[in-house]
């Protein structure tokens, strides 16, 4: 297994060891020894699976403390584009982001530490995308950034037209309305 570090401080990038054969493929997708070393956490609460269409924008979603939540994410099906952004005020890197491509082609793992908002676009019908949290869905401290923020210039690759998502979604604040509850 490898990790990979950014240059924003947090995030992890994990390419796990795949052996493959007539039979298929096994990866170990998750070891708790390994992960503990470079600080992920080896508890996850709860699991969350979804299945998007092409063009299906998610995020960018975060909780707020006392719920804020890691997330462990990887695809195991089809193919998304990753995008995570430090909202950590204080940090030198706030309002950067990390965009990655995740797939079940890779298989590789991105680890989202708390602090962080985080989203994808589905580049394919059908894609699956699996991610363990640190702390269980808070309805009451759900929020997020609003995914096509000018201030942000993330770079989607898909023209905003074709693009699907979710009316709530759509209403989420801008950077410029945005106030932290996470420090550096």
């Amino acid at each position: 297994m490898k990790i990979h570090k950014f240059s924003i401080s947090g995030p992890l990038l994990i390419e796990p060891n795949c052996f493959i054969d007539q039979r298929g493929f096994f990866i170990e997708s998750f070891k708790a020894s390994v992960f503990r070393e470079y600080g992920i956490p080896d508890f996850f609460p709860q699991d969350n699976h979804s299945c998007s269409g092409k063009n299906v924008i998610r995020g960018l979603h975060f909780q707020v403390p006392p719920m804020g939540q890691g997330k462990l994410v990887r695809v195991i099906r089809g193919r998304v584009l990753d995008v995570i952004v430090d909202i950590r005020l204080g940090s030198p890197t706030y309002g950067q982001s990390i965009i990655i491509e995740l797939s079940e082609e890779n298989k590789k793992i991105l680890w989202v530490p708390e602090g962080f908002a985080h989203g994808f676009l589905s580049l394919e019908d059908n894609t699956d995308l699996l991610y363990k949290v640190t702390k269980e869905y808070s309805k009451e401290h759900e929020s997020g950034l609003y995914f096509n923020d000018p201030i942000l210039g993330i770079e989607w690759g898909v023209d905003i037209d074709k693009l699907i998502i979710s009316d709530k979604d759509k209403l989420l604040p801008t950077w410029e309305n945005f106030k932290s509850p996470f420090k550096f």
